[in-house]
């Protein structure tokens, strides 16, 4: 590969990732500032869903930070940001439906979730240590190593690419959820969902991202081969 085509490549590296972190601020910023005609705060959506979903025993935090969202099934626990918890707007609710909707998930033993859980020791290491293990193959030109760099490698990617599925439903999950439910009207749905989509758009990035490194060091490692 010539050496414009390699910035090209890790220009696109950089640029796609941005652009995605870009368009789901833009969204959340946006539509933060729009009030759902429930007026339910985020904390008050979350309960209501676990609640007619006789999820009783899930709990709900406050924590600090912007869009540092999430559910932890391991203590049962949907986290809501400071604005997110407190918060009235379209977002507010989208973000707090969407992590309700990984608790749903979690109930019900959804078969990409319960996958994308067993994945975790693998992928945290390959994550962390693959990039060193392929550099250290290449250094020394050992295939060997360089291969199992790009197996762990391949751990962490498949963790992204199993994750997709995970959020698109957690997603759906959550429009149908705040629709049926009546904390917001089908006139809002459109504008709630363009948040949901927003934020999908940065794991899909991640995960573009994440394919075509192994496919590049998947290339070194043939073409060294040879």
């Amino acid at each position: 590969m010539s050496l414009g085509a390699y910035l090209i490549y890790f220009a696109i590296l950089l640029i796609l990732p941005l652009w995605a972190q870009m368009k789901v601020r833009n969204a959340y910023n946006k539509y933060s500032k729009v009030p759902t005609s429930s007026q339910m705060r985020g904390v008050d959506v979350a309960r209501k869903i676990l609640d007619e979903n006789g999820l009783y025993d899930v709990r709900i935090e406050e924590v600090q930070g912007t869009l540092t969202d999430h559910y932890d099934p391991r203590s049962k626990t949907v986290r809501l940001s400071t604005n997110n918890y407190h918060g009235t707007s379209m977002a507010a609710a989208a973000v707090a439906a969407h992590e309700v909707g990984h608790a749903l998930q979690d109930a019900e033993e959804y078969a990409f979730l319960k996958f994308r859980t067993s994945l975790v020791p693998l992928a945290s290491f390959g994550s962390g240590a693959s990039f060193y293990i392929i550099l250290a193959g290449l250094l020394f030109n050992w295939m060997e190593l360089l291969l199992l760099g790009i197996i762990f490698m391949a751990f962490a990617v498949l963790f992204q690419l199993v994750t997709l599925p995970v959020e698109f439903n957690a997603s759906a999950r959550a429009m149908h959820q705040l629709v049926a439910g009546g904390i917001i009207t089908n006139l809002e749905e459109r504008d709630t969902k363009k948040v949901l989509d927003a934020a999908a758009l940065t794991y899909v990035a991640s995960a573009l991202v994440a394919v075509a490194e192994l496919l590049r060091f998947i290339l070194i490692f043939l073409a060294n081969r040879e």
